[in-house]
């Protein structure tokens, strides 16, 4: 197969380009850290034109988005609306004119209607179903991250633990999450490409690893690894998804299911950033 991966410098799009290489599939990369070139927001992109030609399948994975810390910055304002707004219309216009299989990364938050990331993500939603895509709901998908100003919850705990042995949470810690190890998510976004023809449109396919935990569970588990460091819970409640919680429906276990606990994962991700701890870390690594 010939994929091509939309989003491939991302968390996820890193993790899946290098996951199909490894399992000797061509893949076709494509983000604007890349090149200027690489930019789904510019109209008629006559290089993503000439690659969604050339795929067999496309990874929507793009989107303008990073952890809560960067969403709590960033989601209302008018560059994030705009930025997402352009690289759906123009990106779904091309996999419309090319008549390409492809899977939407959506969100759990899709529903939570007082969330501009949220509202966005049902737009792109809404494109594919009208286009007969798979639309796939990620939950809280962690992995070694690229860009660090987008960085997600563990990444950011992981290099507070090492750098300052003070783990201090934006919040109280008490919000509940299920996280899902980016190796799994990638066998799961494998899965349902090879199985595109048979996957019910009708049905959710939320990938995650369907087990809850608290983020002071998280903190805790990091800690672990960094021994000395300390916790220290902020006085508010989490202002992303307001504490709301949706409970997945679980049809994806018909073709996949997760492997890595959030111990396990925790642990391989911070090996892989003590390793490159000139990249991630401020303070040497010893």
């Amino acid at each position: 197969m010939k994929y091509l991966v939309l989003g491939s410098e991302g968390q996820v799009g890193a993790a899946l380009t290098s996951f199909l290489q490894q399992k000797g599939h061509d893949v076709l990369e494509f983000d604007i850290v890349n090149s200027p070139e690489q930019d789904l927001r510019i109209y008629n992109n006559p290089l993503l034109d000439t690659l969604v030609a050339q795929a067999d399948f496309v990874f929507f994975l793009a989107f303008d988005v990073g952890g809560s810390r960067y969403l709590k910055i960033y989601q209302q304002t008018p560059d994030f609306i705009g930025n997402n707004m352009k690289l759906m219309t123009h990106t779904f216009d091309v996999l419309h004119k090319y008549k390409k299989p492809f899977i939407f990364a959506s969100s759990q938050m899709s529903n939570m209607s007082y969330s501009s990331y949220g509202r966005l993500k049902a737009v792109g939603e809404s494109y594919t179903e009208i286009l007969g895509g798979i639309i796939v709901k990620f939950w809280n998908v962690y992995g070694v991250e690229h860009d660090l100003d987008k960085s997600h919850v563990i990444t950011d705990l992981i290099i507070k633990a090492h750098d300052t042995s003070t783990i201090d949470l934006l919040t109280d810690g008490t919000e509940e999450r299920q996280f899902l190890f980016a190796d799994d998510c990638c066998e799961a976004l494998v899965t349902l490409s090879e199985k595109y023809s048979e996957i019910p449109r009708d049905k959710e396919l939320h990938i995650t690893n369907f087990d809850w935990t608290n983020i002071l569970n998280v903190a805790n588990i990091i800690a672990s690894h960094f021994p000395g460091s300390r916790i220290i819970p902020a006085i508010s409640k989490d202002e992303v998804q307001k504490d709301k919680r949706n409970e997945p429906n679980d049809f994806i276990l018909n073709y996949w299911k997760p492997k890595t606990s959030i111990e396990t994962g925790i642990a391989q991700i911070v090996d892989a950033m003590q390793k490159d701890s000139t990249r991630f870390f401020k303070k040497e690594s010893y």
